[in-house]
């Protein structure tokens, strides 16, 4: 008679493999069914009546989760410096896409450009260095209330899509007064470097690639490769784009990952318009985008 004992131990093998294989991992899946949202919150609750409206964050948790470390996105808009808020389309779906996988996020408005002229790429570096101000002041409040929100202050993350993305890299990678100088301001600004433990780069770009020899925060970047607002390339635009970054993050062995969607253009758009709406199809991308992020966070900041 045949020895039935091996047949089973297989069989459960078989069964705890695959198991294991479909068990949802906390950071890296959709977890939670429900996320709460506090509207129009303050990082700078200090502030002036007419700095008021730039500095409010909307803040996403995972409902019913009693998690007392847990880390924090904070999501910046793009609009080129001059429109948006965190109540675009974009913004609100990430940020509670990554709250049901167990994040805290916040979705912050930061100061915008007040000169409505054509696109000028001086001020563009100004703007960024006053966008950039307020991101820091963004993680050094959520530093400090930490507890409040039940956040780990040693894992703070910063994503952005197209300014937003910009945004991120130059606060981790760059110093105040070395971004001033850049800008020709005479602002100094904090000294130091911002400690956060990874970028989320959608479609946004870096001045100066030299820059990402100044620290080693893991990147992942997401672009369409027939981008025309942030080209992927130095090439073809004054930034460097997501491709630059990525090799040179290799070069520099920053842990990194890139994902290009061919044959899309801005905002993962088949063709660019920021007058009408994302589309479906677009908000589907957004969604890939954002698991593509979580994956790499997740071998980033959990795996063993």
């Amino acid at each position: 008679m045949m020895n039935k004992q091996p047949l089973v131990f297989l069989s459960m093998l078989c069964l705890s493999l695959a198991a294991n294989a479909q068990t949802p991992k906390l950071y890296k899946d959709l977890i939670f069914h429900e996320v709460t949202i506090d509207k129009d919150q303050s990082y700078a609750p200090k502030d002036q009546k007419d700095d008021t409206k730039f500095h409010l964050f909307d803040l996403y948790q995972p409902k019913g989760d009693r998690s007392t470390a847990r880390p924090l996105i904070i999501w910046m808009h793009g609009g080129g410096f001059k429109f948006g808020s965190k109540d675009v389309p974009e913004i609100e779906l990430w940020c509670k896409n990554f709250a049901q996988r167990g994040y805290v996020c916040a979705g912050i408005n930061y100061h915008l450009d007040k000169i409505t002229t054509s696109f000028n790429y001086d001020q563009l570096q100004k703007s960024c260095y006053y966008a950039v101000q307020d991101a820091k002041m963004a993680v050094a409040y959520f530093k400090q209330h930490h507890k409040e929100y039940g956040i780990d202050p040693d894992k703070i993350i910063l994503a952005g899509n197209s300014a937003g993305g910009m945004i991120a890299l130059q606060a981790a990678y760059v110093s105040d007064s070395e971004l001033a100088k850049m800008a020709g301001l005479n602002e100094q600004g904090q000294p130091g470097l911002l400690n956060v433990v990874a970028i989320v780069n959608f479609w946004g770009g870096i001045f100066d690639i030299n820059w990402l020899k100044n620290a080693h925060v893991p990147i992942v970047n997401v672009l369409g490769n027939k981008d025309r607002v942030m080209p992927p390339t130095h090439k073809s635009g004054p930034l460097f784009g997501g491709i630059d970054i990525h090799n040179e993050a290799d070069k520099l062995h920053i842990p990194n990952e890139l994902k290009i969607f061919d044959g899309y253009a801005h905002q993962l758009e088949r063709h660019f318009n920021p007058v009408f709406p994302a589309g479906k199809a677009t908000r589907q991308r957004w969604l890939e985008a954002a698991q593509f992020a979580a994956d790499f966070l997740y071998r980033t900041m959990f795996s063993d």
